[in-house]
C-alpha cells in the first residue's frame, strides 16, 4: 500500500527510488520491490549494517555474533551478484541506522522510499519515522513477509486470539496463503548516491556457490536450490511430521528457516512449492504439517504486533511476573555447556560451534534454563538472538515467552523431562557423544 503523503512533481524531473533491504534478502515475490520499480525512473538499493549490532546491549550480549553475521553477509554477497545482473549493486553502509537514512534521503532528490512491511517491533518504528521525518517522500510498502496479508486476517490484530489453536482454527476455515508475485526480472536504471565513502561496506564479490547438504550457504539460490532438494529429489517432505524431532538429521527436518529468516526465500514460495509436491508426488499429514509449523511462525508474526513493547518484557504478555532472576555464573555455564545435563550441553555446543539448532533441542535447553536452572528467560532469548542463523524477532521471543510461562501457552508450568527426552530423542547417545567429546 501507499502512504497519503502524495505531492504532486514536475513531470520533467526525474521519479527516484531507494528500496530498502532488511529481511527480505531476495528478488522473488518482492512486493514493495516491483511495485516501487512500477513507479519509478532511477533506483538505489540499499542495504545497512547497524553499529548497534556490535555493542552488548542491555543483557551484556552483542546482538549478532559471529555466525548469524557470516551468514547474513554471504546472503548480502549473494543477492549482490543477482544485483549486478540486473545492472545494479547493493549499496551497503555500516553505522547508524538513523543517521545514514536521513543523509540520504535529506540530499539525492529521491522521490520515493520503498521497504516490506515487517511485523517487528523496531521494524515497525523505524518505517515509521522515515514517513514522519520526510512526509514529501512516497512510502512504498508491500507485504510478503508473512503467509497472508494483515486486511485478509478473519480478525482485527487487537482482538486476534492469543492462544495458536484457535488462531490455527479461524485462519484454515477463512483463508488461504497469498500466491507469490513473479521474480524480477528487470529493474530501472541505477542511481548511485552521495554518501561519504567511510559509510560504505564492501562487499566481496564470490563466484555461485552449491549449496550442499549439511551445511546453510546464504542467497536466495542456494535457498530455492535445498528447497528443490528437500522436496523433489530427496523426497522426504513425505515422512516431515514422524522425523522433524530429530536432533542432528539433515534431511530428517526441512532447515529452511535461516533462509526464512533472512528472506532470502519466501514462506509463500515455500508453500506454493509444497503444494506441486503434494500434487506431483503425495499429499498427506507430513505434508500438511510443514504448512502447520509456517502458521506457527504466521501466529508469532501477528501476535508480536498486538503486543508491541511487551514481547521483550520480563512479566510477558501475561504481565505475570516470573520466580527467576540472572546468574551471571550460570547463565555463562548455560551458553558454554556447561550445566551437567548431556542433552542440553550437546545441544549448546552444537550452536556455539554451526549456529543452529534443533526445534526440539531449543525448548529443551530453554525448559532447562527457565525451570531447572531458574535463569530470567530474556537473556536466553537474548544469547538465541546473537547465536542463531535464524533468528527471528517473533518465532525467537515468541518461543521464550512460551516457554517461561509468561506467553500464550494454555498449559501452566510446562517443563520437559529431561531425562526422558534423551532416551526419546538420542537414545544411543550418538548425539551426546558427537558434541560433547
Amino acid at each position: 500500500m501507499l502512504l497519503d503523503n502524495h505531492v504532486i512533481r514536475d513531470s520533467a524531473r526525474p521519479t527516484r527510488g531507494l528500496f530498502w533491504f532488511r529481511h527480505d534478502l531476495r528478488f522473488h515475490d518482492q512486493v514493495a520491490l516491483s511495485s516501487l520499480c512500477q513507479q519509478v525512473d532511477e533506483l538505489t538499493l540499499l542495504f545497512i549494517i547497524d553499529d548497534s549490532w556490535f555493542v552488548p546491549n542491555s543483557y551484556g550480549i552483542q546482538p549478532v555474533g559471529e555466525h548469524r553475521f557470516n551468514f547474513l553477509i554471504d546472503t548480502i554477497e549473494a543477492l549482490n551478484e543477482k544485483a549486478s545482473a540486473l545492472g545494479h549493486s547493493i549499496l551497503t553502509l555500516k553505522g547508524q541506522t538513523p543517521e545514514l537514512l536521513v543523509s540520504l534521503l535529506s540530499s539525492n532528490a529521491y522521490t520515493h522510499f520503498g521497504v516490506t512491511e515487517h511485523g517487528g517491533y523496531n521494524e515497525r518504528r523505524e518505517v515509521e519515522a522515515v514517513s514522519r521525518f520526510f512526509p514529501n517522500i512516497e512510502i512504498v510498502t508491500g507485504e510478503s513477509s508473512s503467509l497472508f496479508n494483515q486486511n485478509d486476517l478473519p480478525f482485527n490484530l487487537e482482538v486476534m486470539p492469543d492462544v495458536f489453536t484457535p488462531f490455527k482454527r479461524k485462519i484454515e476455515s477463512a483463508i488461504k496463503p497469498c500466491e507469490p508475485v513473479a521474480t524480477l526480472t528487470a529493474l530501472p536504471n541505477p542511481f548511485t548516491p552521495d554518501i561519504d565513502a567511510e559509510c560504505q561496506y564492501t562487499l566481496n564479490r564470490r563466484p555461485p556457490r552449491n549449496q550442499t547438504e549439511g551445511s546453510f550457504v546464504g542467497g536466495e539460490d542456494a535457498a530455492i536450490s535445498h528447497l528443490n532438494s528437500y522436496l523433489f529429489e530427496w523426497k522426504v517432505a513425505a515422512s516431515y511430521k514422524e522425523t522433524r524431532n530429530a536432533l542432528d538429521n539433515w534431511r530428517d527436518s526441512t532447515k529452511l528457516s535461516p533462509w526464512l529468516a533472512t528472506g532470502a526465500l519466501s514462506a509463500r514460495y515455500v508453500i506454493q512449492e509444497v503444494k506441486q509436491y503434494e500434487q506431483n508426488v503425495v499429499k498427506n499429514d507430513s505434508t500438511y504439517w510443514i504448512y502447520f509449523e509456517l502458521l506457527w511462525r504466521e501466529y508469532f508474526y501477528w501476535l508480536q504486533q498486538k503486543f508491541g513493547p511487551k514481547w521483550f518484557q520480563f512479566d510477558g504478555i501475561k504481565s505475570k511476573t516470573p520466580n527467576t532472576s540472572h546468574n551471571h555464573e550460570v547463565f555463562v555455564g548455560w551458553c558454554n555447556g556447561q550445566t551437567g545435563y548431556p542433552i542440553v550441553d550437546a545441544c549448546m555446543r552444537q550452536l556455539a560451534s554451526t549456529g543452529y539448532m534443533s526445534n526440539r533441542g531449543r525448548q529443551l535447553v530453554a525448559s532447562c534454563f527457565v525451570n531447572e536452572l531458574r535463569q530470567d528467560w530474556r537473556y536466553g532469548a537474548a544469547w538465541f538472538e546473537s547465536q542463531l542463523l535464524d533468528y527471528d524477532v517473533a518465532s525467537n521471543w515468541g518461543n521464550w515467552l512460551y516457554l517461561a510461562g509468561v506467553g500464550t501457552d494454555p498449559r501452566e508450568n510446562r517443563q520437559f523431562n529431561l531425562q526422558k527426552q534423551t532416551e526419546i530423542y538420542d537414545p544411543k547417545g550418538d548425539f551426546c557423544a558427537k558434541w560433547l567429546d
